[in-house]
């Protein structure tokens, strides 16, 4: 059995993850988050840790007794919400990088981060929302994990508490595309955020059973759309 941390559990996919997490009866034992504010759902199994600090999370993480098995970071924001490129870079990126070199001190085997599709393309990597998330996905490879998992999923689709600039537009326009060119074409350019929920857990399963293909496994759209919804059984 797996012991489990959640980083961005009131956000759009971590609020999916750790839904299916707790819904788990076989892989998950505990789960524990640590966010500014309480997650919605309430478990036997987890254990809300509650700390408005986000410079303390890191040694929350550490103190965490037994240590996790397993950490999962859909941790991120907007230029927008942060308010600027350098507030967004301190979450996105800082306290990510910050949040894995923990999870490697506090002795976790494997480290679970959503980051998003188009990074590592000529342009994606220019960009400055491009070099944050390809600075962590770096630092999860290079910090040593038994097993590392990031998943890079397309437009993140489903309901916000804060909808983003546009974003309802362009989910609108994407499941528009569903309807008339097919599920596939749906499924290349966006992900609901349940299906990126359970193909991180349903990662995790492989990971555990011992059976993923590489050390470093990498989740394109397709990949998390078969762990997410094809291949799913819970």
């Amino acid at each position: 059995m797996t012991s489990a941390v959640v980083f961005g559990c009131t956000g759009l996919v971590g609020a999916q993850i750790l839904a299916t997490l707790l819904a788990s009866e076989t892989t998950i034992s505990a789960v524990r988050t640590v966010s500014r504010r309480p997650p919605k759902t309430e478990n036997p199994k987890l254990q809300a840790i509650v700390e408005p600090d986000t410079t303390q999370w890191a040694s929350k993480l550490t103190s965490i007794t037994p240590p996790p098995r397993a950490v999962f970071s859909a941790l991120g924001t907007t230029r927008a919400q942060a308010g600027g490129i350098d507030k967004q870079w301190k979450i996105d990126h800082d306290l990510n990088v910050e949040l894995v070199h923990a999870a490697r001190e506090a002795g976790a085997d494997t480290f679970v981060f959503v980051s998003s599709a188009g990074t590592r393309g000529l342009l994606g990597r220019q960009l400055p929302y491009g070099k944050m998330k390809i600075g962590v996905e770096d630092a999860v490879e290079a910090a040593g994990f038994k097993n590392s998992v990031v998943l890079r999923p397309g437009l993140l689709m489903g309901d916000r508490e804060v909808p983003h600039s546009g974003g309802p537009l362009m989910i609108g326009a994407v499941r528009g595309i569903g309807r008339w060119f097919g599920q596939g074409a749906q499924d290349a350019l966006g992900q609901e955020a349940d299906v990126i929920g359970r193909a991180a857990v349903h990662a995790l399963r492989i990971v555990e059973e011992g059976k993923a293909p590489s050390k470093h496994w990498v989740l394109e759209a397709g990949d998390i759309v078969r762990l997410g919804r094809t291949e799913w059984k819970d």
